[in-house]
Protein backbone atom coordinates (compact mmCIF):
# COMPACT_ATOMS: atom_id res chain seq x y z
CA UNK A 1 0.00 0.00 0.00
CA UNK A 2 2.88 2.39 0.81
CA UNK A 3 4.37 1.81 -2.65
CA UNK A 4 0.98 2.46 -4.21
CA UNK A 5 0.71 5.77 -2.34
CA UNK A 6 4.17 6.79 -3.54
CA UNK A 7 3.49 6.34 -7.27
CA UNK A 8 1.81 9.75 -7.85
CA UNK A 9 4.52 11.47 -5.78
CA UNK A 10 7.20 9.95 -8.04
CA UNK A 11 5.60 11.70 -11.00
CA UNK A 12 5.43 14.93 -9.01
CA UNK A 13 9.11 14.67 -8.08
CA UNK A 14 9.86 13.96 -11.73
CA UNK A 15 8.10 17.23 -12.54
CA UNK A 16 10.28 19.03 -9.97
CA UNK A 17 13.43 17.48 -11.39
CA UNK A 18 12.46 18.63 -14.88
CA UNK A 19 12.32 22.17 -13.51
CA UNK A 20 15.79 21.82 -12.01
CA UNK A 21 17.21 20.41 -15.26
CA UNK A 22 15.51 23.15 -17.28
CA UNK A 23 17.29 25.82 -15.22
CA UNK A 24 20.59 24.03 -15.82
CA UNK A 25 20.03 23.75 -19.57
CA UNK A 26 19.03 27.42 -19.76
CA UNK A 27 22.23 28.43 -17.94
CA UNK A 28 24.14 26.33 -20.48
CA UNK A 29 22.33 28.17 -23.32
CA UNK A 30 20.53 25.02 -24.48
CA UNK A 31 17.25 26.90 -24.61
CA UNK A 32 15.23 24.47 -26.71
CA UNK A 33 15.88 21.56 -24.38
CA UNK A 34 15.26 23.83 -21.38
CA UNK A 35 11.85 24.77 -22.81
CA UNK A 36 11.04 21.16 -23.65
CA UNK A 37 11.82 20.15 -20.06
CA UNK A 38 9.12 22.57 -18.86
CA UNK A 39 6.70 20.91 -21.29
CA UNK A 40 7.73 17.48 -19.99
CA UNK A 41 7.00 18.81 -16.52
CA UNK A 42 3.52 19.73 -17.77
CA UNK A 43 3.02 16.15 -18.94
CA UNK A 44 4.05 14.77 -15.56
CA UNK A 45 1.92 17.36 -13.76
CA UNK A 46 -1.12 16.30 -15.78
CA UNK A 47 -0.50 12.68 -14.83
CA UNK A 48 0.20 12.73 -11.07
CA UNK A 49 -3.22 13.94 -9.95
CA UNK A 50 -5.08 11.61 -12.30
CA UNK A 51 -2.97 8.65 -11.19
CA UNK A 52 -3.65 9.53 -7.53
CA UNK A 53 -7.41 9.58 -8.22
CA UNK A 54 -7.18 6.39 -10.26
CA UNK A 55 -5.37 4.58 -7.43
CA UNK A 56 -7.53 6.26 -4.73
CA UNK A 57 -4.43 7.54 -2.92
CA UNK A 58 -5.04 11.29 -2.96
CA UNK A 59 -3.42 12.99 0.03
CA UNK A 60 -2.67 16.42 1.45
CA UNK A 61 1.07 15.80 1.23
CA UNK A 62 0.66 15.06 -2.48
CA UNK A 63 -1.15 18.36 -2.98
CA UNK A 64 1.54 20.31 -1.12
CA UNK A 65 4.34 18.49 -2.94
CA UNK A 66 2.67 19.31 -6.25
CA UNK A 67 2.68 23.02 -5.41
CA UNK A 68 6.36 22.94 -4.44
CA UNK A 69 7.20 21.24 -7.74
CA UNK A 70 5.06 23.67 -9.74
CA UNK A 71 6.74 26.78 -8.37
CA UNK A 72 10.11 25.45 -9.59
CA UNK A 73 9.11 23.98 -12.96
CA UNK A 74 6.49 26.53 -14.00
CA UNK A 75 7.65 29.54 -11.98
CA UNK A 76 11.42 29.65 -11.59
CA UNK A 77 12.45 27.70 -14.72
CA UNK A 78 10.38 29.76 -17.21
CA UNK A 79 11.60 33.06 -15.71
CA UNK A 80 15.20 31.93 -16.25
CA UNK A 81 14.31 31.08 -19.85
CA UNK A 82 12.83 34.52 -20.41
CA UNK A 83 15.85 36.16 -18.78
CA UNK A 84 18.50 34.26 -20.75
CA UNK A 85 16.72 34.59 -24.11
CA UNK A 86 15.32 38.15 -23.88
CA UNK A 87 15.97 40.14 -20.70
CA UNK A 88 19.68 39.42 -20.22
CA UNK A 89 20.57 42.50 -22.26
CA UNK A 90 19.03 44.65 -19.52
CA UNK A 91 21.43 43.45 -16.83
CA UNK A 92 20.21 43.36 -13.24
CA UNK A 93 17.00 45.18 -14.12
CA UNK A 94 16.10 42.40 -16.54
CA UNK A 95 16.99 39.81 -13.91
CA UNK A 96 14.79 41.55 -11.35
CA UNK A 97 11.87 41.79 -13.77
CA UNK A 98 12.17 38.10 -14.70
CA UNK A 99 12.06 37.24 -10.99
CA UNK A 100 8.59 38.73 -10.65
CA UNK A 101 7.02 35.77 -12.43
CA UNK A 102 7.60 33.17 -9.67
CA UNK A 103 6.43 35.71 -7.06
CA UNK A 104 3.03 36.02 -8.73
CA UNK A 105 3.01 32.27 -9.33
CA UNK A 106 3.72 31.49 -5.67
CA UNK A 107 0.82 33.66 -4.57
CA UNK A 108 -1.41 31.95 -7.15
CA UNK A 109 -0.48 28.52 -5.77
CA UNK A 110 -0.99 29.59 -2.15
CA UNK A 111 -4.46 30.89 -2.99
CA UNK A 112 -5.28 27.66 -4.81
CA UNK A 113 -4.21 25.55 -1.83
CA UNK A 114 -6.67 27.29 0.48
CA UNK A 115 -9.54 27.11 -2.04
CA UNK A 116 -12.18 24.50 -1.09
CA UNK A 117 -11.79 21.30 -3.12
CA UNK A 118 -15.38 21.44 -4.37
CA UNK A 119 -14.86 24.89 -5.83
CA UNK A 120 -11.43 24.21 -7.36
CA UNK A 121 -12.73 21.11 -9.16
CA UNK A 122 -15.18 23.25 -11.16
CA UNK A 123 -12.95 26.17 -12.08
CA UNK A 124 -9.65 27.89 -11.37
CA UNK A 125 -9.47 31.46 -10.12
CA UNK A 126 -6.83 33.09 -12.30
CA UNK A 127 -4.62 31.43 -14.89
CA UNK A 128 -2.93 28.31 -13.41
CA UNK A 129 0.84 28.60 -13.07
CA UNK A 130 1.21 25.38 -15.08
CA UNK A 131 -0.45 26.97 -18.11
CA UNK A 132 1.41 30.27 -17.64
CA UNK A 133 4.79 28.56 -17.39
CA UNK A 134 4.00 26.36 -20.38
CA UNK A 135 3.10 29.39 -22.49
CA UNK A 136 6.41 31.06 -21.64
CA UNK A 137 8.27 27.85 -22.48
CA UNK A 138 6.62 27.71 -25.91
CA UNK A 139 7.35 31.39 -26.54
CA UNK A 140 11.04 30.89 -25.76
CA UNK A 141 11.08 27.68 -27.81
CA UNK A 142 10.26 29.83 -30.83
CA UNK A 143 11.99 33.01 -29.67
CA UNK A 144 13.68 33.45 -33.06
CA UNK A 145 10.28 33.64 -34.75
CA UNK A 146 8.45 35.73 -32.14
CA UNK A 147 9.40 39.40 -31.54
CA UNK A 148 10.80 39.96 -28.06
CA UNK A 149 8.27 42.68 -27.32
CA UNK A 150 5.41 40.20 -27.76
CA UNK A 151 7.00 37.78 -25.29
CA UNK A 152 7.53 40.59 -22.77
CA UNK A 153 3.91 41.74 -23.10
CA UNK A 154 2.61 38.18 -22.65
CA UNK A 155 5.03 37.65 -19.75
CA UNK A 156 3.66 40.75 -18.00
CA UNK A 157 0.05 39.84 -18.74
CA UNK A 158 0.49 36.31 -17.37
CA UNK A 159 1.90 37.67 -14.11
CA UNK A 160 -1.28 39.62 -13.47
CA UNK A 161 -3.62 36.99 -14.91
CA UNK A 162 -2.30 34.42 -12.43
CA UNK A 163 -3.40 36.53 -9.47
CA UNK A 164 -6.58 37.82 -11.13
CA UNK A 165 -10.10 36.68 -10.21
CA UNK A 166 -10.91 35.47 -13.73
CA UNK A 167 -12.66 32.08 -13.68
CA UNK A 168 -10.90 29.45 -15.80
CA UNK A 169 -12.71 26.11 -16.48
CA UNK A 170 -11.09 23.16 -14.74
CA UNK A 171 -10.21 20.00 -16.68
CA UNK A 172 -10.23 17.79 -13.59
CA UNK A 173 -13.64 16.36 -14.40
CA UNK A 174 -12.95 15.89 -18.13
CA UNK A 175 -12.64 12.18 -19.06
CA UNK A 176 -8.99 11.48 -19.80
CA UNK A 177 -9.50 10.25 -23.38
CA UNK A 178 -10.98 13.66 -24.30
CA UNK A 179 -8.26 15.48 -22.38
CA UNK A 180 -5.62 13.17 -23.84
CA UNK A 181 -6.87 13.80 -27.37
CA UNK A 182 -6.50 17.55 -26.90
CA UNK A 183 -2.98 17.17 -25.48
CA UNK A 184 -1.96 14.65 -28.16
CA UNK A 185 -3.11 16.96 -30.97
CA UNK A 186 -1.22 19.81 -29.32
CA UNK A 187 1.95 17.70 -29.03
CA UNK A 188 1.64 16.61 -32.65
CA UNK A 189 1.28 20.20 -33.83
CA UNK A 190 4.21 21.26 -31.62
CA UNK A 191 6.42 18.50 -33.03
CA UNK A 192 5.52 19.54 -36.57
CA UNK A 193 6.32 23.20 -35.96
CA UNK A 194 9.55 22.45 -34.08
CA UNK A 195 10.59 20.17 -36.93
CA UNK A 196 10.18 22.97 -39.46
CA UNK A 197 11.78 25.63 -37.28
CA UNK A 198 14.73 23.37 -36.38
CA UNK A 199 15.19 22.06 -39.93
CA UNK A 200 14.43 18.49 -38.89
CA UNK A 201 16.51 18.56 -35.70
CA UNK A 202 14.27 18.07 -32.68
CA UNK A 203 15.43 18.92 -29.18
CA UNK A 204 16.44 15.37 -28.30
CA UNK A 205 14.37 15.26 -25.10
CA UNK A 206 11.21 15.23 -27.22
CA UNK A 207 12.20 11.74 -28.37
CA UNK A 208 12.05 10.57 -24.75
CA UNK A 209 9.03 12.45 -23.45
CA UNK A 210 6.52 12.17 -26.27
CA UNK A 211 6.49 8.34 -26.66
CA UNK A 212 6.14 7.85 -22.89
CA UNK A 213 3.24 10.27 -22.68
CA UNK A 214 1.48 8.76 -25.70
CA UNK A 215 1.84 5.29 -24.15
CA UNK A 216 0.21 6.61 -20.98
CA UNK A 217 -2.64 8.22 -22.93
CA UNK A 218 -3.16 5.02 -24.96
CA UNK A 219 -3.30 2.90 -21.81
CA UNK A 220 -5.87 5.20 -20.21
CA UNK A 221 -7.90 5.30 -23.42
CA UNK A 222 -8.03 1.49 -23.63
CA UNK A 223 -8.99 1.23 -19.97
CA UNK A 224 -11.68 3.89 -20.43
CA UNK A 225 -13.15 1.97 -23.38
CA UNK A 226 -13.25 -1.28 -21.38
CA UNK A 227 -15.13 0.42 -18.55
CA UNK A 228 -17.78 1.91 -20.88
Amino acid sequence: MEIKKSIPNIFTLGNLYCGFLSIGYAADHQFKNAAVLVLIGMMLDSMDGRIARMLHVESQIGKELDSLADIVTFGVAPCFLVYYTILHNNGMIGFAVAGLFPLFGAYRLARFNVTPEKESSKHFTGVPITAAGGILAILTLFNKLIPSVITIVIFTALCFLMVSTIKIPSFKQVPLPKYGTIVTIFLGALLFVVNIESHGKFPYLLYVATPLYLIYISYRFIKFKRNT
